[in-house]
């Protein structure tokens, strides 16, 4: 089985390109950096996978995805073969996204944003931290929905 799943922060807007033939077909590719969970002395604290998606996955890709934002993806690995310009054989090892996701609120990234740059990991940003000197924005329940404010019992559940 070959599945991925990755949470990170697009490093950088999005490359996109279109197909040539009778149907053109998106295709976006992007970095997403990647927090790692231990860091030893010396050692990035994130690793940087190079994803690429196809045809609708790209087109919303496309149209949404941007520097700094936090999305979760589903994909595969692929490993690509190719020759450069010397004549050199090269191999790319890539995620085919098969699903990307926000991972953040869009109120969250733009006060991110706003706050000193693009909100990437190339920002010095680090993951899901409230903006500079802030606090994170207070929570506001949707409409219909109320939040809770006493306890609750294991007992008190219904399951």
């Amino acid at each position: 089985m070959n599945k991925v799943i990755l949470l990170g922060n697009i490093v950088r807007d999005p490359e996109i390109r279109y197909s040539q033939g009778n149907e053109p077909m998106c295709i976006a590719r992007y970095t997403v950096a990647v927090q790692r969970r231990f860091k030893r002395e010396g050692e990035a604290d994130a690793d940087f996978i190079y994803c690429v998606s196809f045809g609708k996955q790209g087109e919303f890709v496309e149209r949404y995805i941007k520097k700094g934002m936090r999305v979760s993806l589903c994909g595969r690995i692929q490993v690509r073969e190719y020759t450069d310009q010397t004549g050199q054989r090269k191999w790319s090892t890539e995620v085919v996204s098969e699903e990307v996701n926000f991972a953040e609120s869009r109120a969250s990234y733009e006060a991110r944003v706003g706050q000193g740059g693009g909100g990437g990991y190339d920002q010095g940003d680090s993951y899901g931290a409230p903006p500079q000197g802030g606090q994170a924005p207070a929570f506001e329940p949707p409409d219909g929905f109320s939040a809770i404010t006493q306890s609750i019992d294991d007992d008190d559940l219904p399951f």
